[in-house]
């Protein structure tokens, strides 16, 4: 499923801020309980929360299913994330 501007379609589903279920997803570059970012066709996301987990992953279609207390969702733009990689990496694992 493409949309206009030739992106890939990428979808968020929260359910009570406990479970999420996210399509579109090209790669998943790190996780742990408090933590997981993933690259999406639409831009990276951070997800932030506590007792994270990963359910099911399938990059072959593109999803995530993760459990957990989820606190909050960030994009940021994939060309971004090239030029500030490292300094991103560092605010991250602080």
């Amino acid at each position: 499923m493409e949309e206009k501007t030739g992106m890939k379609a990428h979808k968020v589903l929260l359910n009570s801020r406990k479970a999420g279920s996210f399509s579109g997803v090209v790669d998943v570059l790190s996780f742990d309980v408090a933590e997981i970012l993933l690259e999406t066709e639409q831009g990276m996301l951070l997800i932030k929360g506590n007792n994270l987990h990963v359910n099911r992953l399938s990059l072959e279609k593109g999803e995530v299913d993760i459990e957990g207390k989820i606190d909050s969702l960030a994009y940021s733009e994939i060309k971004d994330y090239g030029k500030q990689a490292e300094s991103f990496f560092g605010r991250l694992f602080k």
